[in-house]
């Protein structure tokens, strides 16, 4: 896809956040656990290599990705720091991912068996970490039974794999209601139970487990949400870290017109006018990954709140202006301006989803600078 280099629109993301907040959280691991950033789908957003670039610099000890090819540009960007994949992957794939030193999650005995004899002939072992499904109901092995077979399957192939790691995930880690966890942990330590080896890395914490549930994390970090400075939770529970949001979305009026009452505007005639209004045109559309969802939002110009109006198109949408601005001046879609702000949590809770979501869909259409503000608090 082509980066929009030429029309003022940009993701502004500030590695000294990145940085920041990597460097805090480590400060509250004991001394036998270690960070791993998790940048998978282009780091939030916010930019694979330059993201893990600051996360290396502040201390992470490897990384969590969702996809070989992410661990790919990982290794040709040359970090050689542990890196996992946390998605789950084709047998066909274990000499490319063992080749690349790359570990494989994985929850199914029948990869063991179909990936070993790749592995055999390419002189080759690989890493894997043995996913746990306690309650998540995505990947891996929900039985003790089923992760004794796992193991066998693995000691009865020394040559071909490394077992170097068992994880799970929790699915209600950022609530307050903790029923679900403790459900979970119950399961967890049930097959835990049948590990008679631990592996080197034991682990289970995201995000939300590291901020609130110090007694199920386990010896890694999986540091995702937390490193881009949101809250995992939104706003149940009270982050209990000095985040620092490391993006910015912003743009810039380039058509601003005088509309009537009773005219129009957008797709569909869903917005008309009541009364004369200015009308501004911001260079920026859903295929971008601002979401049509968000007609009816407000973005923020000239520290001026202004509603979207009509519905958002591919590549721009059109908001209400109090007065008539200048071509070019700034908009706000996250982040401060003149004195006011925009969470990507207020975009997520206008859209009726997450920031994650909101952060992620940001396509590579959208040109990403990066700038490093005040790190120079945490050398």
């Amino acid at each position: 896809m082509v980066t929009g280099r030429h029309r003022g629109t940009k993701a502004v993301i500030d590695l000294g956040a990145i940085y920041h907040n990597v460097k805090e959280e480590s400060e509250h691991l004991t001394s036998q656990q270690e960070l791993f950033a998790v940048v998978k789908a282009n780091a939030y957003g916010h930019g694979l290599i330059p993201v893990a670039q600051a996360a290396s610099q502040a201390g992470a000890a490897g990384f969590c990705v969702a996809l070989i090819d992410e661990g790919l540009a990982l290794r040709q960007a040359g970090f050689t720091q542990p890196i996992l994949i946390l998605g789950v992957n084709s047998p066909l794939e274990a000499v490319l991912m063992a080749q690349n030193d790359l570990a494989a999650a994985v929850g199914d005995v029948a990869f063991f068996e179909q990936a070993a004899p790749f592995l055999k002939q390419a002189g080759l072992k690989l890493k894997i970490h043995l996913a746990l499904d306690t309650g998540m109901g995505r990947i891996g092995f929900r039985t003790a039974e089923e992760l004794t077979a796992a193991l066998a399957a693995v000691n009865q192939l020394p040559e071909q794999f490394d077992f170097e790691g068992i994880f799970t995930h929790f699915a209600t880690a950022d609530t307050a209601d903790q029923s679900y966890l403790k459900k979970q942990t119950v399961a967890l330590e049930q097959m835990l139970a049948v590990v008679k080896k631990r592996p080197r890395y034991v682990h289970f914490a995201n995000t939300a487990a590291a901020f609130w549930h110090p007694q199920y994390q386990g010896n890694i970090i999986r540091y995702g949400i937390g490193m881009y400075g949101l809250n995992p939770s939104g706003t149940e529970l009270k982050e209990p870290r000095n985040l620092q949001p490391a993006l910015e979305l912003v743009s810039q009026l380039v058509a601003v017109k005088q509309i009537k009452a009773g005219d129009s505007v957008g797709y569909g005639q869903t917005y008309t006018a009541q009364n004369n209004e200015w009308v501004g045109t911001v260079p920026l559309g859903y295929a971008d990954g601002w979401s049509r969802r968000m007609q009816g939002f407000s973005v923020l110009v000239d520290g001026k709140y202004c509603e979207i109006i009509g519905r958002v198109c591919m590549d721009q949408f059109m908001v209400r202006l109090p007065q008539r601005f200048e071509l070019g001046t700034k908009v706000t879609l996250i982040g401060k301006n003149n004195g006011q702000v925009i969470t990507a949590q207020k975009a997520a809770e206008h859209a009726g989803t997450i920031h994650y979501e909101i952060l992620s869909a940001l396509t590579e259409r959208v040109e990403r600078q990066y700038v490093w503000k005040n790190r120079e608090n945490d050398v």
